[in-house]
């Protein structure tokens, strides 16, 4: 399919669709920021802030604490995700400080992004359970390596893949959230809902464009979804390294699955929840292209749905490696 989107009627559309949008961010000083959730480190009660954090953090699992510095690491490549957003030539932030919709949103949505790996960092740090060299590097790695989500340029595959990515980070913070309250971390436990929190109204933003795509340009919209979903989806977090060589990534996605942080029927139940809050099932008179793809889309969710307990079980005897993010609990 044509690489690059020059169609002026449905740019101006997606314009127009980032203008409504801009009501699901919030102004800076009217939200949350990391130095609400951890503490200031200031005047006499410094001490009862980490305090606070370590006791709470003391009784987490190790592999608890590893998904959470696996989310920190994703979290904090943010610099290769805003460049993404605006690798597209025809509808992108051109100088950085436009005032186009899309480019408001843009750049306020990495605002928003930026506190997520902020708050995590400080929490990890704070817990005194982390090796936080380890995270560093690997953050670095991360960013170094780059991220590719094999889009190409094409935007409605850029907006199909974020839709998808901010319900699939949603669900893992949530997760990881409900998790910690399970521990008695209930500090972590907030963090994390504030970021789902977040994800949620990101989700619904990109949801809210492609929706446009949709009506604007239905044939081509949905062959992109199929070329984007049934490639599977890239994780953003794929190149993380700890520049041993070691696949990590890998590690850390068995990890989050036999958690329950994020798995694969969560995968499966996102892919039907999009082709829901899109309506695709509804629609009629696409191209022969088109509704070869729509089709394999429900079946490819339907295949995951079907296999994700054998999934599960299977990942549940691969050995994974310990992650040098993570100190043992303490004595």
């Amino acid at each position: 399919m044509t690489a690059c989107l020059t169609d002026p009627n449905i740019l101006e559309a997606l314009q127009r669709a980032s203008a409504d949008q801009l009501h699901l961010l919030k102004a800076p000083a009217e939200t949350w920021q990391p130095a609400d959730l951890t503490g200031e480190l200031t005047g006499g009660s410094w001490q009862d802030a980490v305090l606070e954090i370590r006791r709470e953090a003391e009784p987490l699992p190790a592999d608890a604490l590893a998904c959470l510095a696996g989310s920190l690491i994703t979290e904090e490549a943010l610099p290769s995700y805003q460049a993404w957003l605006n690798r597209h030539l025809e509808f992108r932030d051109e100088t950085g400080t436009d005032t186009t919709p899309w480019a408001q949103w843009t750049r306020a949505w990495s605002a928003e992004e930026n506190r997520h790996g902020d708050v995590l960092n400080r929490y990890l740090y704070l817990s005194g359970r982390a090796d936080m060299r380890a995270v560093e590097l690997t953050i670095h790695h991360l960013i170094r390596n780059g991220f590719n989500l094999g889009s190409g340029s094409h935007v409605y595959k850029s907006i199909v893949y974020a839709s998808f990515q901010e319900r699939a980070t949603r669900i893992s913070h949530r997760n990881m959230g409900l998790l910690a309250h399970e521990h008695g971390a209930k500090k972590l436990g907030r963090i994390c809902a504030l970021i789902a929190g977040d994800e949620a109204r990101h989700e619904q933003a990109y949801q809210n464009l492609f929706k446009v795509c949709l009506s604007a340009d239905p044939d081509q919209a949905v062959t992109a979804m199929g070329e984007m979903l049934l490639s599977k989806i890239v994780m953003p977090a794929r190149l993380m390294s700890d520049g041993t060589g070691r696949d990590l990534f890998s590690d850390y996605s068995i990890l989050a699955q036999r958690l329950g942080i994020y798995t694969t029927r969560d995968y499966a139940e996102t892919l039907l929840f999009l082709a829901e809050t899109w309506g695709l099932a509804k629609l009629r008179g696409l191209s022969a292209e088109a509704s070869a793809a729509l089709e394999k889309i429900f079946k490819t969710a339907e295949k995951y749905q079907r296999k994700s307990a054998q999934i599960a079980e299977a990942l549940g005897s691969v050995e994974v490696q310990a992650f040098s993010w993570i100190r043992p609990t303490p004595p």
